[in-house]
């Protein structure tokens, strides 16, 4: 081992909310007994992505021995969630002018055929987000300009569309009948406040389980979904998520576990402007 550079994460003032892990495209950072923990030396590339993003200000840089950070591991964990983490991670590298390392993330692509997303961004590539903790101080929250709709009347009142109980992940049995034999809708707990249509276009017939990734256990959602996805046989998943930066979080947690899954598992990502609007 050699000293060099990489993160540090204060237990005493970290809340586990999981913001930092997005801004972690290496992998390096998991909630894990509800605080945010270094899961090995090996992810941690030390140039400090996950910095600034922390509510807490709970992940600092230090210099400490330290197994020497592998790309080439990094990349091969990396490919696994899809070219758009494999973009972000490439050009994390670019922008900190880590030359040696994109090089070796480079040849690593070029040894399986995968092509140069630098060269060829995947379709999307201008609206990779800043995953930064958002809602935390008055400066950041969103304040939406909303025309007040007129009330609805009593003819107008679509019907609910929800067909079971209950919803929220922590509490949904992973072997519950609702399950079977449906698309699964996975939901920021926010969507339905903020998209009139939700229960029309996204809930009907469809099994539906809800949760926040910032206020909520992501280790223990990670493992609610690793289980849901054993016990079940989905086709197709769909995401729903707002457009704030920490909602972000859930496409992580959901992507980890269908991978884990091993199964063949369509996702489809739906983010929702806090307009109610499709993105």
């Amino acid at each position: 081992m050699a000293v060099r550079k990489i993160i540090e994460i204060d237990e005493e003032t970290c809340t586990g909310c999981g913001v930092c892990i997005p801004n972690c495209p290496e992998g390096a950072i998991q909630i894990i007994d509800g605080k945010a923990r270094l899961i090995s030396d090996i992810f941690c590339d030390g140039l400090g992505a996950c910095l600034g993003k922390c509510p807490e200000d709970s992940i600092t840089i230090i210099e400490r021995e330290a197994e020497p950070y592998s790309e080439r591991l990094v990349m091969e964990n990396m490919v696994k969630f899809g070219d758009n983490t494999v973009y972000a991670h490439l050009k994390h590298l670019q922008d900190h002018g880590e030359t040696d390392f994109l090089n070796e993330a480079l040849a690593y692509l070029a040894e399986i055929g995968h092509p140069n997303l630098l060269e060829n961004p995947p379709e999307g590539a201008d609206d990779i987000q800043d995953m930064a903790a958002c809602g935390t101080d008055e400066h950041e929250m969103i304040i939406g300009d909303v025309e007040e709709a007129p009330p609805a009347t009593a003819g107008e009142r679509p019907e609910s569309q929800l067909g079971h109980w209950p919803v929220q992940l922590h509490l949904v049995s992973p072997q519950a009948p609702f399950l079977k034999g449906k698309e699964l809708l996975v939901t920021a707990d926010c969507v339905p406040f903020a998209m009139a249509s939700f229960h029309q276009d996204y809930l009907r017939g469809r099994s539906v389980v809800i949760g926040c990734p910032k206020l909520d256990d992501a280790r223990a959602y990670l493992e609610k979904f690793e289980q849901i996805f054993a016990a079940n046989d989905f086709e197709k998943v769909i995401l729903l998520h707002m457009e704030v930066p920490c909602c972000f979080g859930l496409k992580v947690l959901v992507e980890r576990a269908i991978h884990k899954s091993g199964k063949q598992i369509e996702l489809e990502e739906v983010t929702v402007s806090i307009q109610g609007k499709v993105i």
